[in-house]
């Protein structure tokens, strides 16, 4: 991952901050990145992916019932004030989460999918494990824990592009400004929903996804916008207010959409050359793109682009369709940028 550094913010508060593309994964700008922080209710990022996989492989459905237990209601600091006993549909409890960030409601969802809050848990770090997040650990469902429980700016960065990526259903949640909450239950008090990330409403093309806040924690946020096709991710953590993560987090996204644009080099069939096929029917097969070549670069550097190739040496037959031959460097100022597959465009068997 290129990491570019630019004076213009250098400036900001928070303790620990990233920018990246949300395609590639990229990393644009940083600070402290790697750095071990309570990230407060960030933590629910984790939560809504664990509870997406769940729809998505059917261990849960947005319309089941789920009944509320004694310890979920009883969970302290931002809530719904469920009831030990009441029953809410996975998708009423899942907005209060997403825009709330209600943890009453997390844990109730946990309690659904894995039997416990503590085996939920336990699947988070799994996950975590599985991204790559090397400065995680997770002790409970919602971030109230401050000791022992941590994350850093890149890790809240790559679980955010994971849950974005995998199911970006769920920002038709993280994106709802306002709603309300028990509805359609008589006699019962309605809860408004206001979105706890203030960019939902201020900031073009946000799609989410997640504010924190406890003493220790500082003020935390991680925001992605979509704006002409281009999507980024900024987090910060450690902001000493409100005001400013959100303006930290405009001003890492305003940098993105103002200096770097993704950029089609290369399309899908598109042939390279020839390769010479060792005892083959035929004595050549056309190198092509597996697929289209889209890189993130600074704007307006796209003529700059040098492309180098390698290919496969002694390359013998049998060789099938759709076979990796070689692959393309893309460089600016001998700086690699992005790298492509060159596969072989039809089947050449091998000579009786």
């Amino acid at each position: 991952a290129k990491i570019v550094s630019n004076t213009s913010l250098s400036d900001l508060k928070s303790k620990g901050a990233v920018l990246i593309d949300f395609n590639s994964g990229t990393v644009l700008f940083e600070k402290n990145s790697h750095e071990r922080l309570p990230i407060a209710s960030v933590t629910k990022i984790m939560s809504m992916l664990l509870i997406m996989e769940a729809i998505e492989t059917g261990r849960i459905g947005y319309d089941t019932e789920v009944s509320v237990s004694e310890r979920a209601s009883k969970t302290e600091g931002t809530s719904v004030w469920i009831e030990t006993g009441e029953k809410y549909t996975v998708e009423e409890l899942l907005k209060a989460v997403a825009i709330r960030s209600a943890n009453d409601a997390t844990v109730c969802l946990a309690e659904a999918i894995a039997g416990s809050e503590e085996t939920f848990v336990e699947m988070m770090n799994e996950k975590a494990a599985e991204l790559g997040m090397k400065d995680t650990w997770f002790l409970d469902c919602t971030g109230l824990t401050d000791e022992g429980h941590y994350s850093s700016a890149y890790d809240v960065a790559v679980m955010s592009r994971a849950l974005l990526k995998k199911h970006p259903e769920i920002t038709k949640y993280t994106t709802i400004w306002h709603d309300k909450f028990r509805e359609n239950k008589p006699g019962k008090s309605i809860i408004d929903l206001d979105n706890t990330n203030k960019l939902v409403r201020f900031y073009e093309g946000t799609v989410g996804l997640k504010t924190g806040f406890t003493q220790k924690a500082g003020h935390c946020l991680s925001a992605s916008a979509v704006r002409n096709g281009q999507q980024f991710i900024a987090v910060v953590l450690g902001a000493p207010d409100s005001n400013t993560r959100f303006a930290e987090c405009r001003k890492l996204l305003d940098y993105a959409f103002a200096n770097f644009e993704t950029t089609k080099v290369n399309s899908i069939g598109e042939s390279v050359r020839e390769i010479p096929v060792r005892k083959g029917l035929t004595p050549y097969v056309t190198a092509i793109f597996k697929e289209d070549v889209k890189l993130l670069l600074k704007k307006g550097k796209k003529g700059e682009i040098q492309r180098v190739a390698r290919f496969v040496e002694n390359l013998t037959a049998p060789v099938a369709a759709g076979q990796k031959i070689g692959e393309i460097t893309y460089l600016i100022n001998d700086e690699e940028v992005g790298k492509a597959d060159l596969v072989a465009a039809n089947n050449v068997p091998k000579a009786s």
